[in-house]
């Protein structure tokens, strides 16, 4: 779905999962220190909405997401996960209750197969799932920003930001009133930053949990069953992950940077120095850190070791403890 706004001057497409909004428009810097400055907006209309309503949603759903959302409190955000059998992450939901619905949004895309999972576990529990995407856009206000959000729109309120769930009629009018407008490329610097896990780019077919950070902010340890629930508490009370996040310094030096996907190495000598030990999942640069990216690598690798990312050196810090 084609966003209005990259009409908008400067507008230059994202491509891949993120086609349809823009990636900038056209001062990628000036975009990432609006937004740490509290200031604009970031247009991600292309992600998918899902509601769910009815008396019994947050029992139903605190049956099937890794989070305790059972008495979850009118208005306050939270984000959970949908595993596999096996314990591997399918679905990511950015979701808020209003008191009357839960509203979601997920990776662009993805709302048709998390629908129709929903729909074959609602056996007789009164509640309705929809589709949202076409009529609802979402709209990110950063941290500290004080625009005005539109009387009756649900809103996830986050220590990064708001994120608003905005009829796609309105979004032209609320651009104007919002701007600056911010790019992807400036929100996926930051998130970065931030050391932000995202579905699709930090995970693949087999990734836990655990070797994002997720246990906490999306998992919780002390809810009932769902299903994966024996490979987390597997994990979390026996042994530790295969793999871990890490934040990495890209040698600035270099014109271009690695991208996602480029094997990392552990840098110089020969036996078992050299081989590949992880994975670029996002690469960025950022207006004050320079090039920086997120990566996956094997949990036992030192958390001091110099690595290569192709031929681009890179310095680690600490997300998920080895």
């Amino acid at each position: 779905m084609k966003s209005p706004l990259l009409t908008l001057p400067g507008a230059v497409p994202a491509e891949g999962v993120d086609e349809g909004v823009a990636a900038h428009y056209g001062d990628l810097f000036r975009e990432q220190r609006a937004l740490a400055d509290g200031t604009g907006f970031v247009d991600l209309s292309h992600r998918g909405v899902v509601t769910v309503s009815g008396p019994e949603r947050l029992t139903w759903l605190h049956l099937l997401l890794t989070q305790h959302v059972q008495d979850l409190p009118p208005h306050r955000a939270t984000e959970a996960l949908i595993l596999s059998a096996n314990g591997h992450i399918e679905h990511a939901l950015y979701l808020v209750d209003d008191g009357e619905t839960v509203w979601a949004h997920v990776e662009p895309g993805t709302q048709q197969a998390l629908i129709a999972y929903l729909e074959s576990m609602k056996f007789f529990y009164r509640v309705e799932v929809a589709d949202r995407t076409a009529d609802i856009a979402v709209v990110h206000l950063p941290a500290g920003s004080i625009t005005e959000v539109p009387e009756g729109v649900a809103v996830r309120e986050t220590p990064y930001g708001r994120d608003l769930f905005l009829p796609r009629g309105d979004l032209e009018a609320y651009a104007d009133k919002a701007g600056p407008a911010a790019g992807l490329l400036a929100h996926e610097a930051l998130r970065v930053e931030q050391h932000r896990p995202r579905l699709g780019f930090e995970t693949d077919h087999r990734t836990i949990p655990h070797e994002l950070g997720w246990i906490g902010s999306a998992v919780h340890l002390q809810k009932g069953c769902y299903r994966g629930q024996e490979t987390v508490a597997r994990v979390q009370n026996l042994g530790k992950p295969p793999r871990r996040l890490v934040f990495l310094h890209l040698d600035g030096s270099e014109v271009h940077l690695p991208v996602p996907g480029s094997e990392l190495r552990l840098a110089g000598g020969e036996g078992p120095d050299g081989r590949k030990i992880g994975f670029i999942t996002t690469s960025v640069r950022h207006h004050e850190l320079g090039p920086v990216a997120l990566a996956l690598v094997k949990r036992n690798v030192p958390v001091d070791a110099p690595l290569l990312a192709g031929d681009t050196a890179a310095a680690q810090e600490t997300v998920v403890e080895p």
